[in-house]
């Protein structure tokens, strides 16, 4: 909200405003309109509608023929440029994943200490499976790749906050090596997920995300194992 715009004159506090007006987008699973993105951002809908417009301009967001917004392929450029090497690394060995369990298989990495991001993501060709766009961010408490991120972290580096249960709940997927979740970031999704340590790189996670598992859990675990070591051993592990 407003409220959290930092404070250092109006040329910061625009910038803020854009960056969040992007994650408000990158969250939402449908295009927005422009009175759902100005209350979202606290903001009058004249305010929203102007930061906008610089957003479309320099292609990072778009409108459809209704007036409703979504990002816009310009983001796609500044993707690749994140994290390319390890993109590069992952995706080969992601497609494989897909095709092979026909479900969409992801890397997410640590961000700024508490959040997980998807950096790359990869969908079977022949078959129908989830969008999951690179960009998407959550609490690395929540859902398969962000407890998976956890898992494969110190204690000493967990959030300053997590609740018993979870503490329960990593300790098992610990001893079972994988991590579950169902409806805890988008819903009606289940994620099976394994940590990802490389040297050189930020923490992170390999997942699979599907409705339904056309197979056991520990067999897609189990793959998705196969893919962290393909990956340590290629990046020299």
């Amino acid at each position: 909200m407003a409220a959290d715009i930092p404070a250092g004159g109006a040329g910061s506090q625009t910038l803020s405003r854009g960056i969040r007006i992007l994650e408000i987008l990158a969250d939402a699973d449908r295009a927005l309109s422009i009175d759902e993105v100005a209350a979202e951002l606290g903001v009058h809908r004249s305010v929203a509608y102007r930061l906008l417009r610089t957003l479309e301009h320099h292609g990072l967001a778009s409108r459809d023929a209704a007036g409703r917004i979504a990002l816009g392929a310009g983001l796609a450029a500044l993707a690749a440029g994140v994290q390319r090497d390890l993109q590069q690394l992952a995706l080969p060995e992601l497609a494989e994943v897909a095709e092979e369990l026909g479900m969409t298989c992801l890397l997410a990495v640590l961000l700024d200490g508490d959040e997980a991001v998807t950096l790359v993501s990869a969908s079977p060709r022949r078959t129908a499976a989830v969008s999951y766009r690179p960009g998407h961010r959550h609490p690395i408490t929540r859902g398969g790749p962000g407890k998976a991120i956890l898992m494969g972290l110190p204690e000493s580096r967990w959030p300053d906050e997590v609740p018993a249960a979870l503490r329960a709940e990593i300790a098992e997927s610990r001893a079972r090596g994988y991590t579950v979740s169902h409806d805890e970031v988008v819903p009606s999704l289940r994620s099976v997920a394994v940590p990802l340590n490389l040297p050189g790189q930020p923490p992170a996670a390999i997942a699979v995300i599907h409705v339904s598992f056309p197979r056991p859990e520990a067999e897609l675990a189990e793959r998705l194992l196969v893919a962290a070591s393909n990956l340590g051993r290629a990046s020299g592990a």
